[in-house]
């Protein structure tokens, strides 16, 4: 696949303490950029963008807390826990398909921040290695990717680890 503009977009509203580092938004998009790449350029089977022409993928990462995802999650999917990671998958999930001047908008990622940090320190990994190891999870499934069966979340957990890598990011 052609090289592809890749833009990230981000908006933050997690609720900071005072002494609290705020996320580097710029680093974000940029090692998400990074992520797209590795995917755009290693993944032979990405069905949802197979015979579209376009020039430039985007997609939105919201930054917020367990309580906005726990709202998300009662009132559009109708389950009733916070998660730490939500995603709209509008291109790959859509029936009708649109691609507005050569632009696909993959949808959109909520990041729960403090469920971010919860699941680092469960996991024993860094905050920062978890949030992009959630990012790279969420970038797949806007991409058509899911894991219903073992195998399947074994192949994604495998992508997503060659991304980090690609990335730099690790543990």
């Amino acid at each position: 696949m052609k090289t592809k503009e890749i833009n990230v977009f981000t908006e933050n509203i997690f609720p900071y303490k005072e002494g609290e580092t705020p996320l580097d938004e710029f680093e974000v998009i940029q090692n998400t950029r990074k992520i797209v790449a590795f995917y755009l350029g290693q993944l032979t089977d990405v069905s949802c963008l197979e015979g579209y022409d376009f020039d430039t993928i985007s997609f939105d990462i919201l930054f917020c807390d367990s309580t906005k995802t726990h709202q998300i999650n009662r009132d559009y999917r109708k389950k009733d826990y916070p998660a730490d990671i939500i995603t709209f998958a509008i291109f790959a999930d859509s029936e009708e398909k649109f691609i507005l001047d050569y632009e696909i908008n993959l949808g959109e990622i909520l990041l729960a921040l403090d469920r971010v940090k919860e699941e680092a320190t469960k996991q024993n990994v860094s905050f920062r290695y978890e949030l992009y190891f959630l990012i790279a999870h969420g970038i797949l499934h806007l991409l058509g990717f899911d894991h219903q069966t073992e195998e399947d979340y074994n192949f994604v957990v495998s992508v997503q680890k060659k991304a980090l890598k690609f990335a730099g990011i690790t543990e």
